[in-house]
């Protein structure tokens, strides 16, 4: 199964630059890992209104995994959960 992890602003403390590089590091070894970035400028692009639906949204990761409980132990030590803010685990069916 196919994941995004959307990874939103809000946390208790600042994450340091060593817990990112840690985490990047175990996600890259445990084979599941498909790559990822933090999100700049946003644009609304149409007539749809308002949408802001990504306001709260920093970034995005994206997993490949067969074993759902071997990821969400893997994200126990996402620097955004650690800090006390949240992470949003979306899965992306096949169609």
């Amino acid at each position: 199964m196919q994941y995004l992890l959307l990874i939103h602003r809000e946390t208790k403390s600042a994450p340091k630059a060593e817990e990112w590089t840690d985490f990047i590091s175990r996600v890259q070894a445990s084979g599941m890992f498909r790559g990822g970035s933090e999100l700049g400028a946003r644009e609304l692009v149409g007539d749809g209104g308002r949408a802001t639906s990504t306001a709260q949204v920093a970034g995005f990761m994206r997993f490949d995994a067969e074993d759902r409980e071997a990821l969400m132990d893997l994200l126990q030590s996402h620097p955004v959960l650690v800090h006390g803010g949240s992470i949003e685990l979306c899965e992306m069916p096949e169609s």
